[in-house]
């Protein structure tokens, strides 16, 4: 299972960015519908799954705290990565600008903390949902690459940069909770408290955001895809 973990998790990520330059960056309306599944899978996930197990294995008692920590930290976050780990693809008018690296690194850093929750149980469930996530976000990064002065190369080494995060997150993650480094593995419970938080907070944005995007009309695609998020969730919560 951890080698499917690690492969899943790169190559959603490396071929979602990959994608950018076999489609036509235009034409979102796919990407915005996976995103929005993607988006109620992980809140669906975090409720059902991650939130009640925190809260009942965890031997913090204002574990809540670090919660709301992780949701205010990917708050912060958005401000370098200009959101798109929601898969916000923006144009920019100055073709000459240097590589974006404060939106590489606030990314590379919330893609290795996505990867920490799939150290300690569901895991076939989140990986899914992270899996899913990384294609539109991976394709706005690339699409923002692609606009900057840079050699493909060197876009394709980004990339592979950032696909990268996730798994390594992982594998960090499960060596703490398997007491594989000294005795951090007991700040393990927080550590997720704080990836919930950032779970709450990107799946709630992508929501509301693309309920925004449509200026709240009825968007019969976007709604089938929400309930097959949610639905999907909730089918693996039932025979868990």
């Amino acid at each position: 299972m951890t080698i499917l973990i690690i492969i899943t998790l790169f190559l959603s990520a490396f071929f979602g960015g990959l994608g950018v330059f076999f489609i036509k960056r235009n034409d979102t309306s796919l990407l915005k519908l996976i995103l929005s599944f993607s988006g109620a899978y992980l809140f669906a996930i975090t409720v059902l799954h991650l939130i009640p197990e925190v809260y009942v294995h965890s031997q913090t008692s204002n574990i809540g705290i670090y919660v709301l920590i992780g949701f205010l930290f990917q708050l912060l976050l958005e401000q370098f990565s200009e959101g798109i780990e929601h898969g916000h693809i923006h144009k920019h008018a100055d073709t000459s600008a240097k590589f974006p690296l404060g939106v590489m690194i606030s990314l590379c850093l919330h893609a290795f903390l996505e990867g920490m929750p799939l150290a300690k149980g569901h895991q076939r469930e989140l990986l899914f949902g992270i899996a899913i996530h990384h294609i539109p976000a991976a394709f706005a990064l690339g699409s923002l690459l692609i606009q900057s002065p840079l050699r493909k190369s060197t876009i394709i080494i980004s990339l592979l940069f950032f696909a990268l995060m996730s798994p390594l997150g992982f594998i960090l993650s499960s060596a703490i909770s398997n007491g594989g480094i000294g005795n951090i593995e007991i700040y393990f419970d927080k550590m997720m408290a704080i990836v919930i938080g950032i779970f709450l907070h990107i799946s709630t944005t992508i929501l509301f955001e693309s309920s925004s995007a449509d200026h709240h009309h009825f968007n019969r695609k976007k709604i089938i895809a929400v309930l097959l998020g949610i639905g999907i969730s909730f089918i693996n919560f039932l025979f868990h």
